[in-house]
């Protein structure tokens, strides 16, 4: 018996498909996986079988035409070829998380494809998928382009390819965004990006930090968040949160602050929480300045932290941005807005003289009280 990768392109419509097996069925092979991949043209079916050795490739030409398969491409398969798609997906994606480095061959290895080249043109409008290239969006900027003489590329493959691309992209950023920041005193802390991994960490950085810290967080006292709003937390849909840990000596690098950038619509709300004994220290404004950067990278209009008004220290580490600032008071509450891309001199004047930067008159908007609090 040998091993036989088939492509054919059958009408979607009941029970063609069986159609197409039966025929393959009466000549010994034994059809051992099936991908059926949607395209405008009909159903393509790719079959790796295994048939009879004395069968050629014109025999399972024929054979599939008989069982009203069309444009049909047939080829000699290895041993690899028994693992099924999804088991190659999650191998390529395991790769790609440990070596981001290694789309191309990633690529290569998913499609088959005969040559994979990165251009630093972006894709543009015309990226997408044709019958031998194939053009795929690199989310850091370019593009990839392959090319393979057949079988053609379908959709499915291009949507496969395309999440992989995604995937080495975000990995390969963060890995970029995790950094050592030194302190003024010398004190050296990593700074990366959060997964739903460090929810023990951060619960544990919750019961070391003071009563007041946590109220200074949240405006609706210190009680716990519940692990569920703290995992959302810990990788936001849209936004970013950011991990401060220091080096222990031991296998777990305790969290000693959490600083969460939350978006909704063009606006972003900031929220920090620093232990006590790393407060004062610089920390908290290292952890919003990175915040702020990420925020103006991605297009944020402008990034609001929501604040008692007692919370100097939070209000201290605004001021250290040297970025234009306006505060809103109600009551207890402030809300700071710091417009993002916009220059002192476009901002409006307070009456003091000063662009931004003095309390006004005015509610916080409706999403104050929503997100957590800053304290630090």
């Amino acid at each position: 018996m040998a091993l036989w990768r088939i492509r054919a392109t059958v009408d979607d419509r009941p029970g063609y498909l069986s159609v197409l097996t039966a025929s393959l069925a009466l000549r010994g092979v034994n059809i051992l996986t099936v991908q059926v991949h949607t395209t405008e043209v009909g159903a393509l079916d790719d079959f790796l079988v295994d048939a009879p050795d004395q069968l050629t490739e014109a025999d399972l030409r024929t054979a599939v035409e008989r069982g009203r398969g069309r444009d049909c491409w047939v080829a000699r398969s290895e041993a690899r070829g028994l693992a099924d798609q999804p088991t190659r997906v999650l191998g390529l994606a395991i790769r790609l998380v440990r070596d981001p480095d290694a789309t191309g061959e990633a690529l290569r290895t998913l499609l088959g494809a005969d040559t994979v080249a990165w251009r630093p043109t972006p894709a543009g409008p015309l990226g997408g998928v044709g019958a031998s290239t194939m053009l795929l969006a690199d989310p850091a900027g370019g593009s990839y382009e392959l090319f393979r003489r057949e079988p053609s590329f379908t959709p499915a493959e291009y949507a496969r390819a395309q999440a992989l691309v995604e995937l080495a992209a975000t990995v390969a950023r963060r890995d970029a965004d995790r950094i050592t920041v030194l302190l003024p005193d010398s004190a050296e802390v990593l700074v990366r990006p959060a997964t739903v991994d460090d929810l023990p960490a951060v619960l544990e950085l919750y019961e070391t930090c003071s009563e007041r810290s946590r109220q200074r967080r949240y405006l609706s006292g210190a009680a716990r968040p519940s692990p569920a709003r703290l995992r959302r937390l810990l990788e936001p849909a849209r936004g970013l949160t950011l991990v401060a840990a220091v080096d222990s000596g031991g296998e777990a690098e305790p969290v000693v602050a959490m600083a969460n950038l939350l978006g909704e619509g063009d606006e972003a709300e900031a929220a920090l929480l620093v232990r006590d004994d790393w407060q004062r220290r610089g920390l908290g404004s290292a952890l919003l300045r990175r915040l702020l950067g990420h925020a103006e990278r991605i297009g944020y209009a402008a990034v609001l932290l929501h604040v008692h008004a007692e919370n100097a220290p939070i209000l201290r580490t605004v001021r250290r941005q040297d970025r234009p600032t306006s505060v809103d008071g109600d009551g207890s509450v402030l809300t700071v807005t710091v417009p993002l891309g916009v220059r002192p001199a476009e901002l409006p004047r307070q009456p003091n003289g000063d662009p931004g930067g003095a309390p006004g008159a005015g509610a916080p908007p409706g999403s104050a009280g929503r997100w957590p609090q800053v304290a630090g």
